[in-house]
This record gives structure tokens, C-alpha cells and sequence, in this order.
């Protein structure tokens, strides 16, 4: 596999085109993702990233009135998937590594199976509480913060393993990627906060940022500025999602929390259904990237959730 990072060089200045797509649900075929995906291979991407869906919790009420915790995972084959990815277009996958609903050892085990299968780029991610859960916990000797995922990750990439001594070392050849939020993590006190932990981040090993997805262009330049400002020299990825129905317009700001420029709000409210909402995401995203590109960042990344229609109307008028 080729790192991000060397993608990035060897593009000599050139806008790649990637995406990120999700696992279908357990039960479904795998035949209508990459029917998704299909389509955007006219673009190019170098690479896939592969979101992880860690475990959930649902609650039974039994007879005797007590409750009973059902585990289960509605998205699994993560790996399965960048293999299939890898096998059917030959670009390289990119699969999210989670701290949450992982020990330090399966973690350790599941990067040993991604370097034995030749997948060398990860993105580290502390990732979302276990549903129906509001808080984020650990699991017993797992990891509470990305950062410590990263540490993990890049000791591996010295050689250094949990238990030091029991088999010959090789090390791993990773190349870790790390989110980022140019308007705050939502969680986060303040967005000053946030910064240092990104630049922890980055100071333990990760080599790339992909960014969580923004409708307002300056928020991006503002933070590219901040970073280099405070020596953070890896590439920047911006990451994009086209907005397609008028809900989003309410329920992406609270999720993520970001803002929306009042010229977007106005079109969007304006429309009359989902169907205009989405063609005014479709024109709102494919300006964003002009822009973008014009700016010189080295990947535009699409956050697909399992679509593609608007995407490829999107990077049509792009590539």
C-alpha cells in the first residue's frame, strides 16, 4: 500500500478526490455499497476510508421486572469490506481504528491483522458512546482518549508491542490519521481546549488530519491558519458532506456543531422539498470545493453516508 501522506506528495500540488462510506447493516449485501462506490472510481480516489461501528446496548424488560443488556454490533465487517474495496477497484482502504469498545489488546490484534493483510494508513478515532449512552466510557483496559490510540499505534511503528518479550518485534509501518474540528469538538470545553489536544495528537505520531465537515469555508482557512501558526506542518484534508434534505439543515448543527452560513440557511428554507434542498446541497458543496481548490488543499473527502448520486454530480463538475 501507499501511505496518504505519499499520495499527497506525489500529486505535486493536485486536489485528490477521496470518500468514506459506512458498513451496511448486518444481514444486507455488500452489492449496493460498492454499487455506490462504482460510479465514483471515474474520479480516481487513491483511497477509502471505512468508518468502525462499535457496540450498542439494548435494554429487555424481563417478566420479573428486572432489565437484561443485549450487545450487539448493527454495522460490523469493517475489515471485510477495505479487503473487498481493495480486491474489486484496487485503491487502498482506509479503516477507522475506534478506542471505544476495544481493550489495548484487541486493538494490538486487530492492527496486527490490518498489517498482515497490507493495509498500512489508519484513522484513529476515539469514537461515540456506546448507544443508548449519552457518555463516553472506556472499556476495561481500553483506551479513554485518541491520543492514547496514537501513542499505541505509533509504538507499534517502533516496534514496541503490550507485552515486550514475548515474540520477536517487527514493527509495523502505519501511516495514522486523526480527526479534527475546526468549530470545536461538541464535547469539548472550548475550542482552545480542543486545539491542544489535536496538537497532542499530532505530536505523538500522527502523520494527517482529516477535518469533520463544514458549510462555511472560513471556519477551514481560520483553522489551516491556527495550526500552522502552531507548527502543525501534516496535511490538512478537508472533509465535505453535501447536505440532502431540509432536516439536516437543523440536525447537523446540533449533532456536530457547526455553523451554517445565513445565505445557505435562506436557500434552504426557501425550498419546497427535500428534492430542491438536496439540489442546493449538490451547489453549495461544488462551490465550497472550487473554492477549496483553489485554496490548494490536498483532498477534498466525501462523506458518502452508502450514496453516491450526489457526490458524482458534485466532483463531475470538478475532476
Amino acid at each position: 500500500m501507499t501511505k496518504i501522506t505519499d499520495y499527497i506528495q506525489q500529486a505535486n500540488g493536485k486536489t485528490l478526490f477521496s470518500l468514506e462510506v459506512i458498513p451496511p447493516l448486518k444481514g444486507s449485501s455488500i452489492k449496493e455499497l460498492l454499487a455506490n462506490i462504482e460510479p465514483l472510481m471515474d474520479f480516481k480516489p487513491p483511497f477509502i476510508d471505512v468508518t468502525y461501528h462499535r457496540e450498542e446496548y439494548i435494554e429487555q424488560a424481563l417478566p420479573d421486572g428486572t432489565v437484561k443488556h443485549i450487545v450487539t454490533r448493527k454495522r460490523p465487517g469493517t475489515l471485510g469490506i477495505c479487503s473487498s474495496i481493495m480486491h474489486k477497484f484496487g485503491v487502498d482502504a482506509v479503516p477507522h481504528v475506534l478506542c471505544g469498545g476495544f481493550t489495548r489488546e484487541e486493538t494490538e490484534d486487530f492492527l496486527m491483522d490490518l498489517h498482515y493483510l497490507g493495509i498500512d494508513n489508519v484513522l484513529v478515532l476515539r469514537g461515540d458512546p456506546a448507544k443508548p449512552y449519552k457518555t463516553f466510557k472506556p472499556k476495561t483496559n481500553g483506551h479513554e482518549y485518541a491520543s492514547q490510540l496514537v501513542e499505541q499505534v505509533a509504538n507499534m511503528n517502533k516496534g514496541q508491542y503490550l507485552h515486550e518479550g514475548v515474540e520477536a518485534l517487527a514493527p509495523t509501518d502505519f501511516c495514522i490519521g486523526v480527526a479534527a474540528y475546526p468549530e470545536k469538538h461538541f464535547e469539548a470545553v472550548d475550542f482552545d481546549v480542543d486545539f491542544e489536544y489535536l496538537k497532542q495528537k499530532i505530536a505523538l505520531g500522527a502523520d494527517y488530519i482529516v477535518t469533520q465537515m463544514f458549510f462555511d469555508n472560513s471556519k477551514y482557512f481560520e483553522f489551516v491558519k491556527r495550526c500552522r501558526e502552531a507548527g502543525i506542518t501534516v496535511p490538512i484534508i478537508p472533509g465535505l458532506k453535501p447536505l440532502s434534505t431540509k432536516k439536516q439543515l437543523s440536525v447537523l448543527p446540533r449533532i456536530f456543531y457547526l455553523h451554517m452560513p445565513d445565505d445557505f440557511v435562506k436557500a434552504v428554507e426557501d425550498c419546497e422539498n427535500d428534492a430542491q434542498a438536496k439540489q442546493v446541497g449538490i451547489e453549495w458543496c461544488t462551490q465550497q470545493c472550487k473554492e477549496l481548490m483553489a485554496f490548494g488543499v490536498p483532498v477534498l473527502h466525501f462523506y458518502t453516508m452508502g450514496k453516491s448520486e450526489n457526490i458524482y454530480k458534485i466532483a463531475s463538475q470538478l475532476y
